[in-house]
């Protein structure tokens, strides 16, 4: 399994970057889960709009859905050029029934209810649902091939259920909006103490902090998050890779 960030800025891409989005990538299948700000630009400078296979949203804020619209008309502009119809599947909650039913453009893209209390087969991922803590129903992804799993957190404030969630994974995709000495309840998000506390619990080989805050000196992110955890730590950056093998 690869993963490849195309987006990791909370709320608004700062100049040439992109809000959440990250590229999976296992037997040649192209999985974009979140699809954010700018995320259509720079997913580009990885494959072509031909080449995505699935996605998946965790939820319907802006930073994780904003460039859904321009997927779909690239979509479809594109079956248009190449004479080649493929309707692209975009799964995800249907809590938000306005939100949900744009999922689907004509025959370009397909919205696709997911049951969050059940597992979702997705090319050859399989991936399990967790609600989070945010102000908008959102749900964590714990994604599979089979071989090696990741755990992305989605936006949430801290929960316990995050650590037997992420148990043993190969990789923790972490929100870390918030420096240690900050209190993100209210907003749903995490800070970097509660973040490195849930990898630490949850013995999980790698973490990546992401959805970071657009102030302060992210290294004290990994700083203060190594107080807690002393696995491997990486900030997410535009095309940041990483690779279960």
């Amino acid at each position: 399994m690869k993963l490849k960030v195309i987006g990791y800025w909370g709320g608004y891409p700062e100049a040439n970057e992109a809000t959440s989005g990250y590229l999976i990538e296992s037997n040649g299948f192209n999985l974009l889960i979140d699809c954010g700000s700018a995320v259509l630009s720079k997913l580009q400078e990885s494959i072509s709009i031909d080449q995505l296979d699935a996605v998946v949203l965790s939820h319907y804020h802006h930073d994780h859905i904003a460039d859904i619209g321009p997927l779909q008309y690239a979509c479809y502009v594109t079956s248009l050029i190449h004479n080649k119809e493929k309707t692209l599947p975009i799964y995800a909650h249907a809590l938000d029934q306005e939100a949900y039913k744009k999922l689907t453009y004509k025959q370009a893209t397909k919205g696709i209810e997911y049951d969050h209390t059940k597992q979702l087969v997705v090319g050859p991922f399989t991936i399990f649902f967790l609600p989070t803590i945010h102000p908008a129903p959102c749900f964590a992804m714990k994604i599979s091939d089979g071989n090696s799993s990741l755990v992305y957190t989605a936006d949430s404030s801290y929960q316990d259920e995050f650590i037997s969630f992420s148990s043993s994974a190969d990789l923790l995709i972490a929100e870390c909006s918030l420096y240690g000495n900050q209190d993100g309840t209210a907003a749903g998000h995490m800070n970097s103490t509660e973040v490195g506390r849930i990898a630490k619990l949850a013995n999980v080989k790698n973490l990546l902090l992401t959805h970071l805050p657009h102030f302060g000196d992210h290294q004290d992110l990994i700083k203060e998050a190594k107080n807690e955890y002393t696995g491997e730590i990486s900030l997410a950056t535009t095309g940041f890779t990483w690779s279960s093998n």
